[in-house]
């Protein structure tokens, strides 16, 4: 079954009629919260069936949205590898940031705590981080 299919399937057997965008993110996040309150709990087969249930709710919100499948699914992969040239370099005293081998910034390092907000900004972004 194609994608393009599959969304119009889900959309056909919807439990919920509303063309509100608003509303059916909502319902989204609720499926996604639901998926990791079972997860968090260690219900593994629950979390698998409220995620589920999130992807019906995330092809009828791309749907109200008139998002095109196709073209998210490319941009997205776009997006995932402009990530891979990411690198954050932590050296003794100072961090660099580097894009596609291109020097974009820095700053100093003072202490541990510096350190750690660093790590935690290049896992935001999506950087490999080189100790040096």
């Amino acid at each position: 079954m194609d994608l393009k299919n599959a969304v119009d399937l889900i959309w056909e057997n919807r439990r919920y009629s509303t063309d509100d965008p608003k509303e059916i993110i909502s319902h989204l996040n609720e499926e996604v919260a639901e998926s990791l309150k079972a997860l968090l709990k260690g219900d593994i087969d629950k979390a698998k069936r409220e995620l589920e249930d999130a992807l019906s709710c995330l092809f009828i919100a791309l749907k109200v949205l008139d998002v095109d499948l196709e073209e998210a699914i490319k941009h997205q992969v776009i997006q995932m590898k402009k990530r891979v040239g990411n690198v954050m370099i932590l050296k003794n005293d100072k961090v660099e940031i580097y894009v596609n081998g291109i020097l974009k910034g820095g700053w100093s390092i003072w202490g541990d705590d510096d350190i750690k907000e660093a790590e935690k900004i290049a896992k935001e972004f999506g950087c490999k981080i080189i100790k040096s």
